[in-house]
C-alpha cells in the first residue's frame, strides 16, 4: 500500500521529513518505513532520504511495509454488511449479537474474525483496526481503518470532534426533558467486573446529548449523540438517571418487550484520512426495535 502526493509552491525546500509531517506521517510511522526492507520513500520515482529538499511538482511516494497480521486471531468468511469501502477505510453495519472483537472464551464470532476473513478473500495484508467498537448487542454502523496510517488519522480525527456517531435507543419510563446531557463519569464497577461499569467519582468524563423523538406507553424513542466514548456509555448513563434501555438486564433493562438492549448506531460522518472529503451515513432501524415500536402506542408530549 503506497500513498502519494504532487508537491505544491508552498512545499518548496521544506525538508522531506518536514513535507511528509504535513501529511500527517509521524515519525514512528516514518521509521517503520525507513527500516523496512520492503518500505520506500521515493521522490520521482528515485529513493530519498528525508533530508531531501522537496522541490515544486515533485512527486512523493511513501510505500508502506505489509502489517503482521495476528496468527492467533480466527479468520471466519461469513459474509459482513459492507456499506463502504475504500483503499483506507470500511464502513459496515453490525448485526446484534456480534461482539466487535473476541474474547477469551469466544474466540470467534465476532467482527474482527469476520474481517480477517474477508482480507484473506480480498488479498488484503493488513491488521484488524477497529476505529469505532459496539457492544455485542447493540447494532448498526462501524468504522474499520485498513492501515496503520487511517487508524492514527482516524483517531484524531475523533479527538477533534470531526467524526461523530448518533444512535436511536428506547429507554424505559418517561424522561422528564424532551432534551438534554448526561455528564457523569464512568468507571468499573469492581476489580471483579471486567465488563460492567457504573458512574462513580473516581471514573472517567463521560458526556451524553440526547433528544427525544417520540413518547410511547411504557418507553420514549430517544436520538443520542456522544460527546465521549467510554464503555458501555450510554447504557450506564441511562441507568444512572433511572431509565435504562430496553432489553438491558445488564443495567436494569426489562426484558418485557426486547432481548436486547434497545440501541442502534444509526448514524456516522466523518472527514476521510487521506482524501479529507466528508462523508456521511445512515442507516434505519432493524426489525427487532421497529417492531417494538409499530406495536406500541404513541403519546403525545
Amino acid at each position: 500500500m503506497f500513498l502519494e502526493w504532487i508537491a505544491e509552491e508552498k512545499d518548496s525546500d521544506l525538508l522531506l521529513r518536514t513535507f511528509l509531517r504535513h501529511k500527517h506521517i509521524s515519525k514512528q510511522l516514518l521509521a517503520s518505513v525507513k527500516y523496512n526492507e520492503t518500505g520506500k520513500i521515493e521522490v520521482n520515482g528515485k529513493e530519498e532520504n528525508v533530508l531531501y529538499r522537496v522541490r515544486c511538482g515533485d512527486k512523493v511516494r511513501v510505500t508502506f511495509p505489509p502489517e503482521k497480521e495476528n496468527a492467533q486471531l480466527i479468520a471466519e468468511h461469513d459474509q459482513l454488511n459492507i456499506l463502504y469501502e475504500d483503499d483506507f477505510i470500511i464502513v459496515l453495519n453490525k448485526k446484534a449479537g456480534m461482539a466487535s472483537i473476541p474474547a477469551q472464551f469466544h474466540p470467534s464470532g465476532s467482527v474482527a474474525n469476520h474481517l480477517k476473513g474477508y482480507y484473506e478473500t480480498k488479498g488484503i495484508s493488513s491488521a484488524i483496526h477497529i476505529v469505532t467498537r459496539l457492544d455485542r448487542d447493540t447494532s448498526g454502523l462501524m468504522l474499520v481503518a485498513k492501515t496503520r496510517f487511517a487508524h492514527a488519522r482516524l483517531s484524531e480525527t475523533l479527538q477533534r470532534g470531526l467524526l461523530k456517531r448518533r444512535y436511536r435507543a428506547l429507554v424505559s419510563g418517561r424522561l422528564q426533558a424532551s432534551h438534554g446531557s448526561i455528564e457523569a463519569p464512568i468507571g468499573r464497577k469492581s476489580d471483579l467486573s471486567i465488563m460492567e461499569r457504573i458512574v462513580t467519582a473516581d471514573g472517567k468524563y463521560a458526556k451524553t446529548n440526547f433528544k427525544r423523538r417520540a413518547r410511547y406507553t411504557n418507553f420514549d424513542d430517544v436520538e443520542i449523540e456522544l460527546e465521549t466514548g467510554r464503555t458501555h456509555q450510554i447504557r450506564v448513563h441511562f441507568s444512572h438517571i433511572g431509565h435504562p434501555l430496553l432489553g438491558d438486564d445488564m443495567y436494569g433493562g426489562s426484558l418485557d418487550l426486547m432481548s436486547r438492549q434497545a440501541l442502534h448506531s444509526c448514524h456516522l460522518h466523518l472527514v476521510h484520512p487521506f482524501t479529507e472529503e466528508y462523508l456521511e451515513f445512515n442507516i434505519p432501524l432493524p426489525d427487532d426495535i421497529l417492531s417494538v415500536i409499530k406495536q406500541s402506542k404513541k403519546e403525545i408530549d
